[in-house]
């Protein structure tokens, strides 16, 4: 069983939280003054702070958010009253997480909290102060004071963006389900009655077969008529309904590869005029197949899709830079999503072929004739 890989900090927040644990350094120097139980102490609390922070960040919200950021302030508090108030620049680590509060009814205690923290120590300390270091420490007090605001926007804005995507991808459900139910009562109101007509038709050539041939065949021809119908009704449907272009689907391609951070590069005219709605259709629900394998298994940071038309086809490529086909998974499966890709593909003539590419990574090419006979007689 393969062991689960530790992470200090959630990998969601990057290096920054890393970075921060440089500043540690500070009062880590200052402590080199004391001596005894005092630096003992001190570097005691100091590590004690260090796990503060890791574990505020694990929290991020609830009971145990409040109770490092409350234990983090207190050492704030005795780290700049007991050893030196220049220890107050721990302030910014608290000043971070504040802001985390996006709830104005737990916004405001917990700055008000805060503020006492970073005030006291240093009114306690004004007093043994030269004017020239208070007048040093007065810019960063502002800054810090401010701070917690500027998070709190940008926590905020987060958070909106969080809940417009997940509104917007109820709006998406909503939409697919209001069509497939418009989709149902179209087929139910236009085939239910003209099947219904074919199946009564049918049984009753099966008994004219024997007693009136001529009137089992003028039945059977009219059951053909009745089943052209029924094709032109299907047809017509099939028409109204919304198909999706490929410059559409390498649009929501786009968007999905850069939420997984995997930049596009996308090459030749995706307008494909000419190209039919329904080749164009099953070549999007490719270039999506293969999109949703690259950022789920590939490992790639780079895709580079092109459209090409050579004579009397459609090429489109997709190619990434990720463990390729010798990977776990590779970037595109070789199982159930290109067997899928190719059952659609055969439905215009086309082909699907995948690859190795010359640099690493994968290379997916789909190919259909540029003319698709559409006449299909009955």
């Amino acid at each position: 069983m393969a062991r689960k890989k530790f992470y200090l900090f959630p990998q969601r927040f990057g290096a920054f939280p890393y970075v921060w644990l440089l500043y540690l350094l500070m009062p880590a120097f200052n402590l080199q003054i004391e001596h005894g139980w005092k630096l003992l102490l001190g570097v005691c609390m100091l590590v004690l702070f260090a796990v503060t922070y890791q574990q505020l960040y694990w929290a991020g919200s609830g009971k145990a958010f409040h109770l490092w950021l409350g234990l983090q302030l207190l050492l704030i508090v005795v780290l700049s009253v007991f050893y030196t108030p220049y220890n107050f620049y721990l302030g910014f680590y608290a000043a971070n997480f504040i802001g985390w509060y996006t709830d104005k009814k737990l916004f405001r205690p917990a700055y008000a909290v805060f503020a006492l923290s970073i005030l006291v120590p240093l009114l306690i300390a004004v007093q043994g102060m030269e004017l020239e270091n208070l007048v040093f420490l007065v810019p960063f007090l502002l800054i810090m004071l401010v701070f917690p605001f500027g998070i709190r926007s940008l926590s905020s804005n987060r958070l909106l963006e969080r809940k417009l995507d997940q509104a917007n991808e109820v709006i998406k459900e909503m939409v697919k389900r209001e069509e497939r139910m418009r989709i149902a009562r179209d087929l139910h109101d236009t085939m239910g009655h003209t099947l219904s007509l074919i199946t009564l038709k049918s049984q009753l050539v099966e008994k004219l077969a024997a007693k009136d041939p001529e009137r089992a065949q003028a039945e059977a021809r009219e059951i053909q008529r009745t089943s052209r119908a029924a094709l032109r009704q299907v047809r017509e449907l099939v028409s109204e309904m919304r198909a999706v272009s490929v410059a559409e689907e390498l649009a929501e391609a786009g968007e999905m590869l850069r939420s997984a951070e995997i930049a596009l590069d996308v090459e030749g005219d995706v307008s494909l005029e000419g190209v039919s709605d329904l080749s164009q259709n099953i070549l999007s629900l490719c270039i999506k197949e293969a999109v949703t394998n690259i950022v789920k298994h590939s490992g790639a940071d780079r895709c580079r899709i092109s459209v090409e038309l050579p004579a009397g086809k459609v090429q489109i490529t997709v190619e990434d830079n990720g463990g390729g086909l010798g990977r776990a998974g590779g970037g595109h499966r070789a199982g159930n999503g290109l067997k899928g890709m190719a059952e659609r593909l055969s439905l215009i003539e086309g082909s699907v072929t995948l690859n190795a590419g010359d640099s690493g990574g994968a290379v997916l090419t789909v190919v259909i004739p540029r003319i698709v006979k559409e006449g299909v007689t009955a």
